[in-house]
């Protein structure tokens, strides 16, 4: 199993004992380095065995951190971490579930009452000494007493298929309040991460308590966690909803700054610096004749905040899709002049991955097509699972079922209304072999080859072995991930993606939000060597086609135009590339 997630981790408690300490620039080079970290394609621990030169390969880690990365698998600790511990010795991921305590905030309220655990706030708060302290105020610490019940829950991930949704709901909700004039979704579900930890909601209102009332009345709440003038928090399918009403002229400027990323918005603010500006959540701000920059929020004149728009026009840098606002080179992309004209969901025209009953899907070879015909496609691939490594209580056809139904596909498509290829979804064994015979596989159109089994370790000579096999034309969900329950292969994207490449084989994102395999960062590796991307939903049912948008805009998160992705092609066109 890979360790990058608990390297990163580390780097990440590296950065907030920092901020809490009041140590400037160095928490946002670890918050950055922890974050490529954990989406790198290789393990980590392969890597520091390889030495820091090998750790230094992924973007953001210089020789600093891949010292210490070093470091820590070589005596199991990281010295200056270990020291940095013992000054504050707080338990950090604690302290900061709770909203309103930020980093920042545990140092002081370990200077001033030397608290370190979530115990001892909470016996701070109810004895009132928290309103003591300098900055906080009794509001601040009522509010820090309500939310310690909720920060000792767990704290896992929802996953973007279960929040979009119910985020939307909420969206179509405000049309009949009358007091929002303006409200969008924010935070890391407006960048269509594949996992969130909460849905934020911002709307726009002269009247934002009668806003607040609306929000905390809405039917499908469960529990109203907290409703303030101008904030809200509510419980509703087990996710937490969080409400942020701001005056109607500052809307662009504070959705520009709750959608984040932190990384994304640290840069920007910057490059406002080095403009003599001020950049947050009100606006930007001409600070040049501003004999104190840091007096307040609002100081200095202000020249952009009531579209998002005009906050990237301020500093003269291009807006950007939210998808792409990672730091992961849009900015000096967008200053370039050379941003990705991204994949829309208007784009598809297919889906070349599916299920029918004839393995594990519900609905009959004619109900995929016209649903998918329905849903405004012009062609399709039935794909059922073949045999093989992975399979299990007879899920996959054997050869001679795959060539009965090859003719009862071809048969349906005779008729359809759309066009239908003839495909399978072969296993991957550990050798990169496919679990279909050569007679098969010329005669179907198209093989989606997946990994179902052995989902561990380092797997880059397997996948490669993969996408050369002239049969394969698509590397289905290619780490086998499944979101919140399993982390999949490891392998080196770089050099599955050149193989593909070179061998006219695309690989997938799945689609289906327990997977969005490939991911975003991987997406965007692949495309740097000429990899062709197939989007699909694996849909075991006709309403699974609405899966699509996950996959699109996990696309979009890897910079991926229409003409990178196979099935936004014409039906001719997908047939000259399956050769």
């Amino acid at each position: 199993m890979s360790r990058n997630h608990e390297v990163a981790s580390l780097f990440e408690e590296f950065a907030d004992l920092l901020d809490a300490k009041g140590v400037e620039y160095k928490p946002r080079s670890y918050r950055r380095a922890a974050e490529n970290i954990r989406e790198h394609h290789r393990d980590i621990e392969v890597l520091a065995a390889d030495g820091q030169n090998a750790v230094e390969e992924i973007s953001g880690v210089g020789d600093a951190i891949s010292s210490k990365v070093v470091e820590y698998f070589e005596t199991g600790e990281i010295s200056e971490l270990v020291e940095l511990r013992a000054e504050l010795p707080v338990n950090m991921a604690e302290l900061t579930a709770v909203e309103g305590v930020g980093p920042k905030s545990v140092g002081k309220l370990y200077d001033a009452l030397g608290i370190t655990t979530l115990d001892e706030l909470e016996e701070a708060a109810k004895a009132g000494r928290i309103q003591e302290i300098s900055g906080f105020g009794a509001k601040t610490e009522e509010n820090i007493l309500e939310n310690i019940p909720f920060a000792r829950e767990s704290q896992n991930r929802e996953l973007l298929g279960e929040a979009r949704p119910l985020a939307e709901s909420i969206l179509a909700y405000f049309e009949d309040v009358s007091e929002a004039e303006k409200w969008e979704v924010a935070g890391s579900l407006r960048r269509w991460k594949a996992t969130i930890g909460d849905i934020d909601i911002l709307a726009a209102s002269d009247d934002p308590e009668a806003v607040i009332e609306a929000f905390t009345d809405w039917a499908d709440v469960d529990d109203v966690i907290e409703a303030g003038t101008q904030k809200a928090a509510v419980r509703s399918g087990g996710l937490r909803i969080d409400l942020r009403v701001v005056e109607v002229g500052d809307f662009g400027a504070a959705l520009q700054y709750f959608t984040g990323s932190k990384a994304h918005n640290v840069h920007l603010r910057n490059i406002a610096i080095d403009q003599n500006l001020k950049m947050n959540e009100y606006g930007v701000f001409d600070i040049s004749d501003v004999a104190d920059p840091d007096a307040g929020q609002r100081v200095g004149e202000r020249v952009a905040g009531e579209t998002e728009e005009s906050m990237y026009d301020a500093l003269s840098v291009p807006w950007m899709p939210p998808e792409l606002r990672e730091d992961r080179g849009e900015i000096e992309t967008a200053l370039d002049g050379t941003l990705p004209t991204l994949i829309e969901e208007v784009d598809i025209r297919g889906d070349l991955h599916l299920h029918t009953e004839w393995s594990d899907g519900n609905n009959t070879i004619e109900e995929m097509v016209d649903g998918a015909a329905a849903f405004g496609h012009d062609y399709l691939c039935i794909s059922d699972h073949a045999t093989g490594p992975g399979m299990v209580g007879g899920v996959g056809l054997e050869d001679d079922e795959l060539l009965s139904q090859l003719s009862a596909v071809r048969a349906v498509a005779e008729d359809a209304a759309i066009e239908v290829f003839a495909g399978v979804e072969a296993n991957i064994d550990d050798e990169g072999g496919i679990s279909i015979g050569d007679e098969v596989a010329d005669a179907l159109d198209l093989v989606v080859a997946s990994p179902h089994s052995n989902l561990d370790g380092d797997a880059t000579e397997r996948l490669v072995t993969a996408v050369s096999n002239p049969h394969v034309a698509i590397l289905g969900h290619p780490t086998g991930r499944l979101l919140n329950q399993r982390l999949g292969l490891e392998f080196d994207i770089e050099e599955v993606a050149k193989a593909a490449a070179e061998h006219d084989t695309a690989l997938e994102i799945n689609a289906n939000p327990h997977r969005l395999d490939l991911s975003g960062s991987m997406v965007q590796q692949a495309l740097k060597h000429g990899a062709t991307i197939s989007i699909n939903t694996d849909a075991h049912r006709p309403e699974n086609y609405e899966l699509i948008r996950y996959g699109v805009h996990t696309a979009r998160r890897g910079w991926a135009e229409a003409d990178d992705v196979l099935n936004t092609w014409s039906a001719d066109d997908v047939r000259d590339f399956l050769g």
